[in-house]
C-alpha cells in the first residue's frame, strides 16, 4: 500500500510540473505588440517625394 501511495504522489507532482511547463510555453508564445513597424515593413517602403522645386 505504501508503494502505491508513493507512486500516486510522484504522479501528481509530475502532472503539476507538466502543467507549469505548458503554461510557461503559452506565455512565451504570446506576442506583445509594441506598435513599431518591422524591418520588412520599413524596407519595402518607397519614397514618394519629388525632386527639389524650382
Amino acid at each position: 500500500m505504501g508503494e502505491v501511495e508513493g507512486l500516486q504522489v510522484s504522479l501528481a507532482g509530475a502532472e503539476e510540473q507538466i502543467a507549469q511547463l505548458d503554461a510557461e510555453q503559452i506565455r512565451q508564445r504570446q506576442v506583445i505588440d509594441l506598435g513599431m513597424p518591422s524591418f520588412s515593413q520599413l524596407a519595402t517602403r518607397t519614397s514618394t517625394a519629388t525632386g527639389p522645386s524650382s
